[in-house]
């Protein structure tokens, strides 16, 4: 089809970028969940069946994409946060590309996506979440409920954050603060069955936002049919392209 991924290194992490067969000039940022990676001649994205068809329904209609494995687990630590705007700058330095890019945000790569937001306004077009993760604290204080899940999100945030796991106990973690931005966000949310639950991440980033003028819309979606989801994801994206 005339669709090529180049993997490539930057810095320490490992990187890849999907060049579309006839490019419309727009990149997409992914980023992905805490199981999501990129390896040396593979991703998450380029594996799994249903993340595989929107890479594929992005790219027909002529963005470029890329995804970084940016730390693995990360929880949107502040490395990562440095890391996604200098891959951000490389690209656009690489790529014909308008400078101002689209964000594709899952799970836990909300909390980079959100903090770019406010960050990196200049190069932020707009930003689609999948199912966020967008305050820290409260996803922390969830998992104190399981024990097993609790130790493993403090050995993740140990090594992320560079603490041990005793200091990752009592950090205080990325919340929603509701600042304003002018990018605007469109969440597609899962009603069953989500890792992060809708009422304490996206309703409550959606009411945060709102207040202070910031555009922000919630798709609620049983994911009874992801090609439709799919195609409203690239519309969305396309609506915001008409100021250069």
């Amino acid at each position: 089809m005339g669709i090529t991924e180049r993997f490539f290194q930057f810095g320490s992490e490992l990187n890849v970028i999907h060049l579309p067969y006839r490019p419309n000039g727009f990149c997409i940022f992914i980023l992905g969940d805490r199981t999501h990676f990129v390896s040396r001649d593979s991703s998450f994205w380029l594996e799994h069946e249903g993340r595989n068809q929107l890479l594929n329904t992005m790219l027909d209609r002529g963005y470029t994409i890329f995804n970084s494995n940016l730390y693995g687990r990360h929880w949107g630590s502040e490395k990562a946060v440095l890391y996604a705007r200098q891959l951000i700058h490389y690209v656009l330095k690489q790529e014909t590309l308008n400078p101002k890019i689209h964000l594709l945000a899952e799970g836990m790569g909300a909390l980079i996506a959100d903090q770019l937001l406010q960050s990196s306004p200049e190069h932020i077009r707009s930003a689609a979440m999948l199912d966020p993760c967008l305050d820290l604290q409260a996803h922390f204080e969830s998992e104190k409920e399981n024990k097993f899940f609790y130790k493993q999100f403090l050995r993740e945030t140990a090594q992320s954050f560079g603490v041990s796991e005793k200091e990752a106990s009592s950090l205080s973690y990325q919340t929603i603060t509701g600042c304003r931005t002018r990018a605007p966000v469109h969440i597609w949310q899962r009603t069953t069955g989500a890792p992060y639950p809708y009422t304490l991440h996206a309703n409550a980033y959606k009411e945060a936002r709102e207040k202070t003028g910031s555009k922000t819309d919630i798709t609620y979606h049983l994911l009874e049919n992801p090609a439709r989801m799919y195609r409203a994801i690239c519309r969305f994206f396309r609506s915001h392209e008409k100021d250069l």
